[in-house]
């Protein structure tokens, strides 16, 4: 019989995970760009990408309830800006189809991902 408990880990929340490989692979092709282009939209779109992930990581280690959900919201709003800045990229065709089409779908898995987050730490934390 094994009473052992498991703790969650930050590499266990869906959310994180998609961020966190998104983010390497937009830094991927980014810096790839010319130096106009990285210093304009580059380092936007790169910094907003990053900060989701960072934003779930805080928020998974912080205490209390309401300073977790309070980073995850932040996660949010990094998505979204993260959402415009791909469509500039496409728009201004410095991403690929291929590329645009894989970013845009792995950011739309998020809002539900991130929503779910804040759902289980509202139910299962205590304080």
């Amino acid at each position: 019989m094994n009473d052992e408990i498991k703790y969650l880990s930050l590499n266990d929340i869906e959310a994180y995970k998609i961020a966190f490989n998104l983010s390497n692979l937009v830094w991927d092709i980014i810096l790839k760009w010319d130096y106009f282009a990285k210093d304009t939209v580059g380092k936007q779109f790169v910094r907003s990408v990053d900060s989701i992930s960072a934003n779930i990581a805080e928020g998974f280690g912080r205490y209390h309830k309401k300073d977790k959900i309070k980073f995850y919201r932040y996660s949010y709003g990094s998505l979204f800006e993260s959402l415009d800045w791909v469509e500039k990229s496409k728009t201004r065709n410095l991403v690929t189809v291929k590329e645009y089409d894989y970013i845009n779908n792995e950011l739309q898995k998020l809002p539900k991902s991130i929503h779910h987050l804040i759902n289980y730490t509202n139910t299962k934390l205590k304080f």
